[in-house]
């Protein structure tokens, strides 16, 4: 096993391959290096996003450096990454604090979204959605979510008409992440004939056709403009747009969902690693009748559950992982770990602002974005209720 040194200067076992240890000493120079410097330079932080033209710098810079295909199929140029190494790669990426973590794999709007579709993907669809989106020349989403179809994904009321070589939409996506600075869409359609019957269906859609525009005039509540909703009047595609079989849609998008969720906590376990490191540091420096506070029992008290959830969090997460690479489905243990991870962390933001007192309440403040953050993911990617009936379904013993 690997020992890494940590930002703070601690030494601790690593649990990943020596590879991985590298890949994270490189990405975290990357972070601290060149993409901090350009933080500063253009004023991009946790409330203040990037362009577009700045983003596409960072997806380019990253992809030059190997960075952004490495979750790719190794015949695409990836790395074949355990699911342990790309957890362990991407919990580091978080706790560094970047405000541009979310874009040194692409995981908004790059190969994370179309590396599951290779397998099914046409000459044409490598050649005019996948190759450019790998190659970090265009900027893709995933469009699911609909007013009415969102735990409840089959439930899509956007309609793909057949006629003849194309198919029509008609139809909203809402709260689609990575929409506003995307180009193309991996699509979710209903395509069946009577509105009683479920359906749907996957296309790519560009955004930047007729009859297709993006609406982003709302942020979430952590502050960020990078979601939108994407609206579709009479947009005519190509039928050779469609991927995969007619009605196989979900399945396509959910065939790695034990895996995707996992793949969420390693962002909140490092965001809350953040909100931890930023609470010590503040109990350290703020002096309240005469010493730090963090000599007070009750701030060390806080601190201490803060770093038990923590570790169960990341324990819970590697565990899975593991699981994952050892052929286990996993389907209860990924639910449980979203589960946990999405509730502790929120749990250790509460408390980092609870540490900081007057100075946690305010915007501008790293925990204050934290809890607003953290609060976020218990409802994304598949809400603590939907893990919970997950997790119920595998233990009873009923089909999913």
């Amino acid at each position: 096993m690997t020992s890494t040194p940590t930002r703070d200067g601690n030494v601790r076992p690593f649990e990943g391959s020596e590879r991985a240890a590298a890949l994270i000493g490189r990405i975290e120079d990357f972070l601290h290096g060149e993409l901090a410097a350009l933080a500063r330079a253009h004023g991009v932080d946790q409330e203040h996003g990037a362009s577009r033209e700045l983003l596409q710098q960072v997806w380019r810079r990253s992809h030059e450096l190997g960075f952004y295909g490495m979750t790719l199929p190794e015949a695409m140029g990836g790395l074949g990454l355990s699911v342990l190494d790309h957890v362990l790669i991407k919990e580091a990426i978080y706790a560094s604090g970047s405000p541009f973590a979310p874009h040194v794999f692409g995981e908004l709007s790059g190969p994370p979204r179309v590396g599951a579709l290779v397998r099914k993907a046409t000459p044409h669809h490598m050649q005019n959605f996948i190759l450019p989106v790998a190659r970090a020349e265009k900027a893709i989403c995933f469009a699911l979510t609909e007013a009415e179809a969102g735990s409840d994904a089959g439930a899509v009321q956007t309609r793909a008409v057949r006629d003849g070589e194309h198919f029509v939409l008609d139809g909203r996506k809402r709260f689609i992440s990575g929409s506003p600075f995307a180009d193309f869409a991996v699509l979710m359609a209903s395509t069946a004939s009577d509105s009683a019957q479920r359906e749907v269906t996957a296309f790519f859609v560009d955004l930047k056709q007729a009859g297709v525009r993006v609406e982003a005039g709302y942020k979430t509540m952590a502050g960020q403009s990078h979601t939108g909703d994407i609206v579709l009047e009479n947009c005519r595609i190509p039928a050779a747009n469609l991927i995969g079989e007619p009605g196989r849609g979900l399945a396509l998008a959910l065939g790695r969902i034990t895996v995707n969720r996992l793949l969420h906590c390693p962002a909140m376990v490092g965001l809350a690693a953040v909100a931890l490191r930023d609470a010590c540091a503040y109990a350290g420096q703020r002096r309240q009748f005469g010493r730090a506070i963090g000599q007070f029992q009750a701030i060390q008290h806080m601190l201490a559950d803060m770093a038990t959830e923590l570790a169960a969090a990341r324990a819970l997460m590697i565990s899975t992982a593991r699981q994952i690479d050892a052929g286990s489905e996993a389907r209860a243990e990924a639910s449980m770990a979203k589960l946990f991870c999405s509730e502790a962390a929120f749990r250790i933001a509460d408390r980092a602002v609870q540490i900081h007192g007057g100075e946690g309440i305010v915007q501008g403040r790293r925990v204050e974005f934290l809890f607003r953050m953290l609060r976020m993911y218990r409802v994304l990617t598949g809400t603590s209720e939907i893990q919970r009936n997950t997790i119920a379904r595998e233990l009873l013993g009923e089909p999913g």
